[in-house]
């Protein structure tokens, strides 16, 4: 069996690849502290290893900070140093084969206008896309030129069992019977299953597919409304959508912003943007469709809330 390693495996989106690979793969976890009952190692022991085994996936990075209490410099420290380390790594090890970053689609862009494809110009303009970014521009600037195969994959908005954040602040509406306030904006964005994100990495680690940077979001976008809706089909209840004026909601969410209330202005776009994600290119390199539809991954998501 092969072995792989796996930065960041204790976070979300690890927990959920790594029961998914473990079939196929022997994966060995990186983390800050080592545990031999686990099948983890530290840094230290990574990076003085001699032998990477297969590849690597590198999950590990600075997440963006919805209550903006980070220093920048921590998401070039993480997101740009610990990356170029990790690779540096992986290039220096002969007998390792395949390399997978975990970026984001915010290292090309803040705001999406039409579809998002990898043909765009990267514009980031927050700490977390330009960090993002520049690890990416490094791994394209040094790519081998021998036998290994390095993949950047830029997914959307991740959801799942463990997944927290703004899906868990929708629910809480959902559950508690309150009505989603919102409904006066219509908005499309892309969502993305992290079963679909597994198996888009599981396909890249079995097959021979192009080096290069790859979009992964579910096929189907959908409005911030139809995710409510989901969340009322999960429930077994009706949805409740209520359009409250935008210019009332913008300034409930600036009154968060001072009050440190869960709705604030920056909430408040990524719950109401436009944000489409193309998965064209990803789809015709793997040579298969993804498992879930969008509609799927969601409940599933949904489904794991209640428990």
């Amino acid at each position: 069996m092969k072995k792989i390693f796996i930065t960041g495996i204790t976070g979300f989106v690890g927990q959920n690849l790594h029961p998914y690979l473990s079939a196929d793969f022997e994966c060995v976890g990186i983390s800050r502290e080592s545990d031999a009952s686990k099948n983890r190692i530290d840094y230290n022991t990574y990076f003085n290893s001699s032998d990477l085994g297969y590849g690597t996936i590198h999950l590990a990075g600075k997440a963006h900070d919805l209550k903006k209490t980070s220093n920048d410099n921590e998401y070039f420290e993480v997101n740009f140093e610990l990356t170029k380390k990790i690779y540096d790594k992986f290039l220096q090890d002969d007998q390792s084969e395949v390399f997978i970053y975990l970026s984001s689609v915010k290292a090309a862009k803040d705001t999406v206008e039409g579809i998002l494809t990898e043909n765009d110009q990267p514009t980031p303009v927050t700490p977390y896309g330009k960090s993002k970014l520049m690890a990416e521009e490094y791994i394209l600037k040094n790519l081998p030129t021998n036998h290994k195969r390095v993949y950047i994959l830029r997914p959307c908005m991740i959801h799942g069992p463990g997944n927290k954040g703004n899906m868990n602040l929708l629910y809480g509406f959902a559950s508690k019977g309150l009505p989603y306030p919102m409904a006066a904006y219509q908005n499309k964005r892309s969502f993305l299953s992290v079963d679909n994100l597994s198996f888009v990495i599981k396909e890249l680690l079995l097959n021979t597919v192009p080096s290069g940077v790859y979009n992964v979001a579910d096929d189907e976008p959908l409005s911030t409304n139809q995710v409510i809706e989901l969340m009322a089909q999960s429930l077994n209840v009706k949805p409740k959508l209520l359009a409250v004026p935008k210019g009332i909601i913008g300034l409930i969410a600036k009154v968060g912003d001072v009050l440190k209330l869960p709705i604030n202005t920056e909430r408040l776009d990524k719950m109401t943007e436009n944000y489409v994600v193309g998965n064209h290119k990803i789809k015709k390199a793997i040579q298969k469709d993804l498992p879930l539809s969008v509609q799927e991954g969601l409940l599933i998501t949904f489904n794991s809330f209640k428990k």
